[in-house]
């Protein structure tokens, strides 16, 4: 089953969805979304206490 994540489910007033056929290639999605979209450097993204934030809002899609 896909897995989704809204990033406004990590925090940001923002309305894209990453979907990924797993929980890790959602992680991939998001890092370039991060950067990309929301300015994040990779020292901010790869900090353990944001990744398990963003682990726990990653769930199977419906």
């Amino acid at each position: 089953m896909a897995r989704e994540l809204r990033c406004r489910d990590v925090g940001p007033d923002c309305d894209a969805i990453v979907v990924a056929e797993n929980d890790d290639e959602a992680l991939t999605q998001v890092a370039d979304h991060a950067r990309s979209v929301h300015g994040m450097t990779d020292e901010e993204i790869n900090d353990p206490a944001f990744l398990a934030h963003v682990r726990e809002q990653i769930h199977d899609r419906a």
